[in-house]
């Protein structure tokens, strides 16, 4: 299976009950769609190099829109990961900045919820400045198909007492997101990403690409919001 047959698959289940990544009212609630390209302008090297900054800009970014959260990045050609080492490529065309998920940007220890049905695959804490930081893959099977969803930039107790094989209930409550000393460094947020083929890693996979291997990693990393649909509400 590939993106492509992922979203016929997905057009096909009428029956699939979906829960909310993170609480969320449309009819009261505002979403925020946000911008971490080079068109944003104010992603100066200098704020994005400091997280306390960084998270100063998104809080008030937030609140200047009165919004709940912010959301937005699949398949986004980003400018913030110049501040890690982690994304660097030998060559420019080798550094990594497409982002393979979407982020889900909020407070720290904001709730987040299993999409589906699922079982714990792996945990991990990719500790390294501008990583993951907290990150659980969740395994699932339905109705023929099999894909994984991974979660990162999470809170540290959530990986604490964790075992791989558990079984997370749609809708239950299994994470949060996490502070910066504990989610890579980054303003607190949600990487929630879409994986078909995890290629035999555990507790971790790319969540960003190169442009030269931007297409494998969009053929095997489907847009999360086909799954949650929730960017037809941001503004």
């Amino acid at each position: 299976m590939d993106s492509n047959s992922f979203y016929f698959w997905l057009s096909q289940q009428q029956q699939l009950d979906i829960h909310p990544v993170v609480a969320f009212d449309p009819h009261r609630d505002k979403l925020l769609a946000m911008d971490f390209t080079e068109q944003n302008k104010a992603l100066t090297t200098a704020l994005i190099e400091d997280t306390s900054k960084f998270s100063e800009y998104i809080n008030e970014t937030l609140e200047a829109a009165n919004a709940l959260y912010g959301i937005g990045g699949y398949d986004e050609h980003r400018t913030v990961y110049a501040r890690s080492r982690v994304f660097d490529g030998v060559k420019e065309e080798d550094a990594r900045c497409i982002h393979l998920g979407i982020d889900i940007w909020g407070k720290a220890d904001t709730a987040v919820h299993a999409p589906l049905d699922g079982f714990v695959h792996s945990f991990a804490f990719n500790e390294a400045y501008g990583d993951y930081g907290a990150t659980i893959i969740l395994s699932h099977q339905i109705a023929g198909a099999q894909f994984y969803s991974l979660y990162g930039h999470l809170a540290l107790k959530d990986i604490k007492n964790l075992t791989e094989g558990k079984f997370i209930n749609a809708g239950e409550v299994f994470a949060h997101f996490g502070a910066p000393a504990e989610n890579g460094h980054w303003p607190p947020h949600l990487h929630f990403q879409l994986i078909i083929d995890i290629e035999g890693q555990a507790g971790d996979y790319p969540g960003v690409c190169s442009l030269a291997n931007r297409a494998k990693y969009l053929a095997n990393c489907p847009d999360p919001d086909a799954l949650i649909n929730l960017i037809q509400w941001a503004k």
